[in-house]
């Protein structure tokens, strides 16, 4: 296998910057463009060491460094990895990097160090998604829990599953292929009892999916309502910031505003849109009210804002029917004004309490709309410390594993033949292998790097 290297840090200016080689050779390329301070070998070096000296491609210096040593197996990847630290200019940096290339090092691909540790058995695949999850956490819980996953909770939650199917199965296998001999007939409350346990707690893991995902990704917000009710004001207060002209003249807003903000513990990309309203001539408008409307139809959440000043309008309430069907939460704005709203009709319509009073213009009611925002979305006391799947891929793993078991146990309840529910055993064992990699194919693996950065 090749010896690759690639800048390990962002790619813009500061104080320092990484490039990390690993592979065979990677501590007698890092020996032909790094000079140690008094004519030491960095071939020859310890695991776990550092050195101070220069980087240079042949006899043109480029940048004093210190070189990290890591030996085989105990480095990130499992192999020989150098890596050497200089001022982080982006020319310097690319210029140390040419150099390690000139002396025998290939490009590495984006995600080949991690691929390359989950390969040598340094992490298996769950652990190795988590990698690029802990890199683009946006606040406290997305870092714990994706830490958590990456010190292998999920892996230990999966491997306990998988133990336990496969013990099940190995005895049923055992009582089928050797009838003569005295193997204890395992009866079906014992198989249901084991099978339904695993169920439950895969169950429990798939439950959390959708919290967990609100948490690591955030979810895309559309912020929708007839013109004029506070929409951009809202968006300025949730984002600390004039991010969007407010004025008092309807239809101000006539493109999709976007913002990335925190509200409790998740991350909501934010869309403010154009005031909704059906019976507008105005052709500009008309575009402004199609692109809310696409907004609204691909939003995981929905901030359906009202005015507190006003009664109900027809607008209004067909913006509440189809609010209905979708996580929504009503907000009604300007409660420092005088308050001519209903919500008692407002509760009719919508089908729910998730109602928030508030006054964006004087940042009140903002604690409640966090709080709010939890509960919808299901944050509210979230664990970062319990087992957490991270992926789509993970998800699709563990509903295939559970619609194995719950064939297995309506089978058990028919009475078809051990060896038949051993079947269905064998399928949700090996669906959880996939899970953490050991049965992946290399199709999967290169989906899952696919995506990391050049570096990591």
């Amino acid at each position: 296998m090749s010896t690759i290297a690639a800048i390990a840090t962002a790619q813009a200016a500061a104080g320092l910057g990484t490039i990390k080689i690993s592979g065979e050779e990677a501590l007698l390329i890092a020996d032909r463009v790094f000079s140690c301070v008094g004519d030491k070998t960095l071939r020859n070096a310890k695991g776990y060491t550092a050195y101070y000296g220069k980087v240079h491609d042949g006899d043109t210096p480029i940048d004093d460094a210190v070189a990290l040593v890591f030996r085989a197996p105990k480095s990130y990847t499992g192999e020989d990895v150098v890596e050497l630290s200089c001022h982080g200019g982006l020319f310097v940096l690319q210029r140390a990097l040419r150099a390690v290339f000139n002396a025998g090092a290939v490009p590495a691909e984006g995600g080949e160090f991690t691929k390359r540790a989950f390969l040598n058995g340094k992490m298996d695949l769950s652990e190795a998604e988590a990698v690029m999850s802990l890199i683009s956490a946006s606040g406290e819980d997305a870092r714990a829990a994706t830490l958590n996953a990456l010190d292998g909770a999920l892996s230990r939650e999966i491997a306990e599953c998988r133990d336990e199917l496969a013990k099940t199965a190995a005895f049923l296998a055992a009582w089928v292929d050797y009838p003569d001999d005295e193997i204890p007939e395992l009866t079906d409350e014992q198989m249901g009892a084991t099978i339904g346990d695993v169920k439950n707690r895969l169950q429990k893991l798939l439950s959390g999916f959708d919290a967990g995902q609100a948490i690591l990704e955030g979810i895309d917000t559309a912020i929708i309502g007839r013109p004029n009710v506070g929409k951009s004001t809202l968006l300025n207060a949730l984002s600390g910031r004039e991010r969007a002209i407010v004025t008092s003249v309807a239809g101000t807003t006539r493109d999709v505003l976007e913002e990335t903000v925190r509200v409790g513990n998740v991350t909501l990309r934010l869309a403010d849109t154009a005031g909704i309203r059906y019976d507008t001539d105005d052709e500009i408008e008309k575009i402004g009210v199609t692109k809310a409307r696409e907004r609204f139809d691909r939003a995981g959440l929905v901030f359906m804002v009202l005015d507190a000043e006003q009664e109900l309008t027809g607008d209004d309430e067909a913006l509440l029917e189809l609010c209905k069907s979708r996580n929504s939460i009503v907000i009604v704005n300007k409660t420092d004004k005088e308050k001519n709203l209903s919500l008692d009709r407002v509760k009719e319509i919508v089908g729910h309490n998730y109602i928030v009073e508030i006054s964006a213009k004087n940042n009140i009611g903002l604690d409640l709309l966090s709080e709010t925002v939890e509960a919808v979305v299901g944050t509210a006391g979230f664990d970062p410390s319990a087992p957490l799947i991270t992926t789509e891929r993970q998800r699709s793993c563990v509903v295939k594993a559970v619609e194995n078991l719950a064939e297995a146990l309506g089978g058990i309840t028919i009475g078809i033949t051990p060896d038949a529910i051993n079947v269905c055993l064998d399928c949700a064992v090996e669906n959880l292998c996939v899970l953490t990699g050991e049965k992946a194919t290399e199709t999967i693996v290169n989906e899952v790097f696919k995506n990391f950065c050049v570096g990591k």
